[in-house]
């Protein structure tokens, strides 16, 4: 990965902050339909929920309920349809157009974040430990996550959505490399 330096600005002013690129390679596409199934899930349990609390305070029959809460105890669950609907059907493909991921010779680079974007290098020298995991929609769609291990939290990475194959190779060439560079540095 080269290095990101500054660009000065023609009129001799202050140097512009440096822009990084972002990483090369996409999650699998499948993984839109992993976000979307566990948002469905999530959502679903929660209209359940709304419906279940809209339809108990609305049968009781209670005399505490204040009147505008009465009268639209229905808005609940139509609320978490609207938004369950629009977090399943958007949120995935926004999600996969964020989400990537390189490994050069000698960092691991991800980008993550919806609103927030976050860009994270990892040194493959101080990585620690390489984790590869499958929940079982995962499974189901032949993906798998990595974890990337660091003796910093906020040094660690996670990508998820990526074919199992590629997890394991990478997983696999990454805890190499570390280990090979950590028996150089003794």
């Amino acid at each position: 990965m080269t290095a990101v330096r500054p660009t000065h600005r023609p009129d001799g002013g202050a140097p512009h902050p440096p822009r990084l690129r972002p990483p090369a390679h996409r999650v699998s596409p499948r993984a839109i339909a992993h976000w979307a199934l566990e948002a469905a899930l999530l959502w679903g349990l929660g209209l359940g929920l709304a419906w279940g609390v809209a339809a108990w305070i609305d049968g009781a029959g209670w005399t505490g309920v204040p009147g505008w809460l009465e009268t639209r105890v229905w808005s609940l669950p139509a609320l978490t349809g609207v938004v369950g609907l629009l977090m399943v059907a958007v949120a995935p493909v926004w999600r996969y157009r964020v989400h990537r991921w390189e490994v050069s010779a000698d960092v691991v680079y991800t980008r993550t974040g919806w609103f927030s974007r976050e860009w994270l290098l990892i040194p493959v020298s101080r990585i620690q430990t390489v984790d590869t995991r499958q929940g079982w929609i995962e499974r189901l769609l032949a993906l798998a996550t990595i974890k990337i291990n660091t003796a910093s939290h906020t040094g660690s990475s996670e990508v998820s959505g990526l074919p199992v194959a590629v997890a394991t190779r990478l997983a696999e060439d990454l805890a190499h490399r570390a280990h090979d560079l950590r028996d150089d540095a003794t």
